[in-house]
């Protein structure tokens, strides 16, 4: 690592024009960076080669993600390839100002810090399109839709990107439909190394570590409401049975419904939940997944947390409106007094509590997710794709897949010619 007192030139002309909290916590910042990028041999990899083959030179690439330890490396690596980078908060609450000035040191652009106002997190993004991107790469479309409703003309020209959440994906299809995504994005978030490994295992890790550490209370023997059974649903359930707790899963998917029902959960109405649990997590990406009439029926001592993009599954304006008194009782843990004595509690604001309340994912699974965004990034950069969502081509998913095999030193068979032949054909006995 290098010698951090060293400020070096690039990094002064970042510092300059960045929007950050403290450039003073830079040292703090680059250590973490440097534990995750020691977990994330797949990043290591592609910016060696990045540094070689310099796939983004001459390129600006504005970011707009989760800045923590591992997105902070992405960026690096993205740097690494030869582009000139800025990044932008996805979400005010999971910030690290020590991160952010770490990368500022590095020489990255940076327009972000933690409790941003709603208006400063709209300024930042304003910054970050400021920086008149070629690429971008985006987790949960604030930055795309921003640029296509209030800069037709900038759209022009940009390149293309990337986005790996769901709800983004969702917002970028909805886009697609209504004739208005003026340029090609690739939905990383739909390649099956993201999806599988990272909404599953990732979110299922990380949601119960954020919950976990900030209520410091035990999850065995208590009846643990999810709300959505998608990949990270799942993750969720997965570990909150591991965990010990009786798992009650709320859906409106009739497939996914039964699926959580063969997996062993009990399947119920939220209506008919919200009687019975002490935790709920929404897991969904749509909103108002719970609200007044679910508030006015669950236990006291309920604890509310959300795993999905926005704060907007849990209905806070109908929360504050019942309550006779709202106080901080823990960092990132409100209590609400409602009018009967009851009291819930809701976790960091209703916002992604992996990130707000946590350092998110582990490094080691997004290490897979970010791969595929680099390699996402460069794919858009050199091909002509029209406007639209793009998924990943099938060889990088696989790539991905076989370099996080090699890193652990896993080997798997491969088909004989003959078993090519026989899958390939059908006049075979």
């Amino acid at each position: 690592m290098e010698d951090v007192g060293q400020a070096r030139p690039v990094a002064e002309s970042a510092r300059s024009v960045s929007q950050i909290r403290d450039y003073d916590l830079y040292e703090k910042g680059l250590l973490k960076i440097a534990w995750v990028k020691e977990r994330m041999p797949l990043l290591r990899s592609l910016q060696a080669r990045f540094s070689k083959e310099l796939p983004f030179a001459g390129k600006r690439v504005t970011i707009c993600l989760h800045l923590e330890a591992k997105t902070a490396y992405l960026a690096e690596v993205i740097q690494s390839g030869g582009a000139n980078v800025a990044v932008v908060a996805s979400n005010p609450l999971s910030t690290q100002d020590d991160v952010v000035a770490g990368l500022v040191h590095d020489g990255i652009t940076a327009f972000a810090w933690h409790g941003a106002s709603a208006d400063e997190y709209a300024a930042h993004i304003a910054a970050g399109l400021d920086f008149q991107p070629d690429l971008v790469i985006d987790d949960g479309g604030d930055l795309v839709a921003t640029l296509h409703r209030e800069r037709p003309e900038q759209v022009k020209k940009i390149i293309g990107g990337c986005e790996e959440t769901t709800t983004g994906i969702l917002r970028l299809r909805s886009m697609e439909r209504d004739g208005a995504l003026r340029f090609p994005m690739i939905a990383v978030n739909d390649a099956y190394s993201k999806y599988l490994f990272d909404n599953r295992y990732g979110t299922g890790q990380s949601v119960w570590d954020g919950i976990m550490r900030t209520t410091n209370l035990v999850v065995a023997g208590t009846h643990v409401v999810v709300v959505g059974y998608g990949w990270c649903g799942k993750g969720v359930a997965l570990r909150a049975r591991g965990l010990g707790a009786n798992v009650i899963v709320c859906e409106v998917d009739p497939i996914k419904a039964v699926e959580a029902l063969m997996d062993g959960h009990t399947v119920l109405p939220i209506a008919e939940a919200a009687k019975i649990g002490d935790f709920f997590i929404t897991v969904t990406g749509d909103k108002n997944c719970i609200v007044g009439e679910h508030f006015d029926v669950m236990k006291s001592g309920a604890i509310l947390a959300n795993a999905g993009h926005f704060d907007v599954e849990i209905n806070k304006p109908d929360l504050y409106n019942r309550a006779t008194s709202v106080r901080t009782v823990r960092p990132n843990v409100e209590e609400f007094e409602l009018s009967d004595g009851r009291k819930v509690y809701l976790l960091a604001e209703g916002r992604l509590v992996n990130l707000a309340a946590g350092d998110g994912h582990p490094a080691e699974v997004m290490d897979m997710t970010f791969a595929l965004q680099a390699l996402a990034l460069e794919y858009v950069s050199k091909c002509e794709l029209t406007a639209g969502v793009h998924d990943l081509p099938d060889e990088l998913d696989e790539r991905v897949a076989r370099m996080r095999l090699d890193a652990v030193g896993v080997k798997i068979d491969t088909l004989s010619d003959e078993q090519h032949a026989y899958l390939a054909g059908w006049q075979h006995n």
